[in-house]
């Protein structure tokens, strides 16, 4: 099961993760709280492998592990960067249809792919996030 999550996986991101150390991006991520976490990432990697691989604090990033399969990655850039990401794909679309605080610079992390030009870079994690295991946790516990 594992390998075919890795395969899906590697399947919905185009990203390509360059081995050298000279190829680092530092990366900020303001989170719900508004903390301010940073990280050095491989360029290539996506935001969301970013998160995992630095065991960033995010409760709920990423719950699909990557596979487009829901919004929990999704964060909130600034214009200028927003408008230098790759091409956003009819799936992310979907998907995002489903993210709390959707604005016009959003993306899914698990979709932006990491470039030397990013460094320094500052996204927001939205305050809200629509994560299905949340809500079952919450629907068990009333019961």
């Amino acid at each position: 099961l594992n390998l075919i999550l890795s395969m899906a996986q590697l399947a919905l991101t185009s990203c390509n993760l360059f081995d050298s150390s000279a190829d680092r991006v530092t990366v900020h991520f303001i989170n719900r709280d508004g903390e301010r976490l940073t990280a050095t990432a491989k360029e290539g990697e996506s935001l969301l492998e970013v998160v995992v691989n630095q065991n960033l604090s995010i409760d709920g990033f990423g719950a699909c592990e990557g596979t487009l399969a829901c919004s929990t990655c999704h964060l909130i850039f600034e214009e200028d960067v927003f408008q230098k990401l790759d091409a956003i794909t009819d799936e992310e679309l979907d998907m995002l249809d489903l993210a709390y605080g959707l604005t016009d610079t959003s993306r899914l992390g698990c979709q932006v792919c990491v470039k030397k030009a990013m460094d320094g870079l500052t996204v927001q994690v939205p305050a809200e996030v629509a994560d299905m295991r949340r809500e079952l946790e919450v629907g068990k516990q009333s019961k």
